[in-house]
């Protein structure tokens, strides 16, 4: 059931001043685009929205990404609210960071990515887990332990994880490094 033109016009002001990177057509475009995707969805939360499964499609269909892992985390991170759906709100404004966020807001959504347990920190095994697994997609000479051992210097309080400060500083001193751990971001050509 597409939502009433009331509804679709308070959802695009709202979203408009939250998701602050998409003007009210674009919002609209977005909230339109959900709407058919929930309705091609044979799915019983598609009252709702996007389950991890629909979410993850998209995520493929429209950004090319293949990496399970990565991709669950990136649905956990537009899951605001921790109900295992993402509503329209969640699908706008995580895609007004994922796609044109500013240098800050990409890097706390890629922290957010990497901390797979969400206790603050990326800790080694969470490094090794998310390099190990983007490193045997593209088999190479690198060796896990030594992409883990280059990213250990970036710990700059030496404490054995990686705070968002130290992330911060990192990335800061070279962009490359903000997706380290794997492709959470979309390929913007």
């Amino acid at each position: 059931a597409a939502m009433s033109r009331k509804r679709l016009h308070q959802l695009v002001d709202s979203l408009g001043r939250s998701a602050k990177h998409f003007n009210k057509s674009e919002v609209e475009c977005l909230i339109k685009l959900f709407d058919t995707l929930v309705a091609e969805s044979s799915n019983r939360f598609a009252a709702v929205g996007f389950d991890r499964n629909m979410f993850r499609d998209t995520l493929y269909s429209a950004f090319g990404m293949t990496d399970d892992m990565i991709m669950d985390r990136v649905f956990r991170t537009f899951d605001r609210d921790n109900d295992s759906c993402i509503s329209v709100v969640e699908w706008v404004e995580g895609l007004s960071v994922f796609l044109r966020g500013t240098l800050e807001e990409r890097m706390k959504y890629c922290f957010e990515v990497y901390d797979l347990n969400g206790d603050g920190y990326i800790s080694r095994e969470e490094m090794f887990q998310m390099l190990k697994n983007s490193l045997l997609k593209q088999p190479s000479e690198e060796d896990p332990d030594e992409g883990i051992k280059d990213l250990v210097d970036i710990d700059y309080d030496h404490d054995g994880k990686l705070s968002f400060m130290d992330f911060e500083k990192a990335v800061r001193d070279e962009n490359l490094l903000l997706e380290a751990f794997g492709p959470c971001l979309p390929d913007i050509k």
